[in-house]
Formats: C-alpha cells, sequence, structure tokens
C-alpha cells in the first residue's frame, strides 16, 4: 500500500513543526491514520532533519512493524487499534512536560490550553523505553480515554482525530507544563484556580479556527508549506 503524496507531505511538515517548536530532537515521531488497517509513520530519523519529499513508511495496524521503523512505533499500533476515532499520534519529548514527568506529575488545567486535556493527561510511571507489545499495551491501558499521556523521564503520546490537531495539542499540553512549573516555583498551587468540569467544556472549542491558526503558527516556514502536488 502507497499514502497520497499529499498526506506524506502533510506527515513531514508535522515532523518538522514538533521539532521546530522544541518539542522533539533527536527522538520520537509521528504518524497518521490511512485507513482500518494501515498507518503511515514520519521516517525514521529526528523529524527536523526530514527532508522534503522524504517518505514515511505505511505500518499495519496489527502485526509486526516493518523493516527499520522504530521500535516505539508499537505505541502508535495499540493506539490506532483500540480507538476508531484516532487519526493520528505523536511521540515526542517536549521539555517542560519531561521534567514535570520526573516528579510523577502532569500538568493541571489552570488555563485555556489545558483544557483540551480534560482532567489532564495520564501518566506512566516507567522511565524505559517501549520496545514490545506488552509493554505498549499497557502504556495505552494506562492512557485509557484521555488523549496523552505523559511517560515518566521518557516524553509524551498525543492522540487525535487530525494530524493538525495532534501536534496543536502537543504545543498545548506543552504550554500547560510551563504553567503548571511557573505555578509551582511561585509557590501558587494553593491559589492558583484549576478549570472545573463545566470550564473545561466550555472552554476546549474547535470554533473560531483555534487548531487552524495554531497549526499555521507551528507550520509556518516549513519549506514544503506553500508546496502545490503536481496534478496528474
Amino acid at each position: 500500500m502507497n499514502a497520497a503524496p499529499a498526506v506524506q507531505r502533510e506527515l513531514r511538515i508535522a515532523a518538522r513543526a514538533l521539532a521546530r517548536h522544541g518539542l522533539a530532537h533527536a527522538y520520537g515521531h509521528c504518524s497518521v491514520r490511512l485507513d482500518e488497517g494501515n498507518f503511515l509513520v514520519c521516517a525514521s530519523r529526528p523529524m527536523g532533519l526530514i527532508g522534503p519529499g522524504e517518505p514515511g513508511t505505511v505500518v499495519p495496524v496489527t502485526g509486526a512493524l516493518p523493516a527499520g521503523v522504530l521500535g516505539e512505533v508499537r505505541l502508535h499500533q495499540q493506539i490506532y487499534q483500540r480507538h476508531a476515532h484516532v487519526h493520528a499520534v505523536t511521540r515526542t519529548m517536549p521539555p517542560l512536560l519531561m521534567a514535570l514527568g520526573t516528579a510523577r506529575r502532569t500538568p493541571r488545567t489552570r488555563h485555556g490550553m489545558g483544557a483540551y486535556f480534560g482532567a489532564g493527561a495520564a501518566l506512566w510511571d516507567d522511565p524505559q523505553l517501549v520496545r514490545d507489545d506488552e509493554r505498549a499495551a499497557a502504556v495505552i491501558d494506562a492512557m485509557g480515554s484521555a488523549n496523552a499521556i505523559v511517560m515518566r523521564g521518557n516524553g509524551v503520546l498525543v492522540a487525535s482525530d487530525s494530524l493538525a490537531k495532534a501536534v496543536v495539542l502537543t504545543w498545548y499540553l506543552e504550554d500547560a507544563a510551563r504553567i503548571e512549573l511557573a505555578v509551582l516555583a511561585a509557590g501558587l498551587q494553593d491559589e492558583s484556580v484549576v478549570l472545573d468540569a463545566a470550564e473545561r467544556e466550555r472552554r476546549a472549542t474547535d470554533a473560531g479556527g483555534i487548531f487552524e491558526r495554531m497549526w499555521e503558527y507551528l507550520s509556518a516556514g516549513d519549506p514544503e508549506i506553500n508546496f502545490q502536488e503536481a496534478q496528474p
């Protein structure tokens, strides 16, 4: 199975956006669902170094990983197997979330961007790499119905219904970590207000181009952003 050129291009743009904004370095990957049984994962190299036209790899939702695909892509498989509504996954190493995770903490919902994670991201309390199916399944069990999970000392996994939203949500979660660390550093954890369920639901809106505008910001300057796919 081959992925359409436009899908390959969007995945490369997403990968480079994650790297450009400090959400990934040498390690990390992102993917987009192609159909019920397959997804496309970015090239197995530092996302910021993925070049224009460099293809990703089609991976089956169930079964062995293709040769050359990174071991932790099993996490993507587990999410796609369990959640039909998920169409994209990011696996990143945001520094502030990494710092919080070492304290077995995830950001509390203290500002608008944090509202998109409901009561908060899940936590996986194990710093080891996730390179076998059993461990990958356990991580996604811990993730439950959340759209993100912070892995202690081992980065973050975010899932969404589109690739652009998955990238944006990754940025949002890191911004929530920035707020959390600032509140803790100022000793304001008791005074700082945490959004209640009604506030979270009202604030977590898609209206007004919320995701589209942030995607435009995060992808700006990409070498393929204005590229027009050739017509057959």
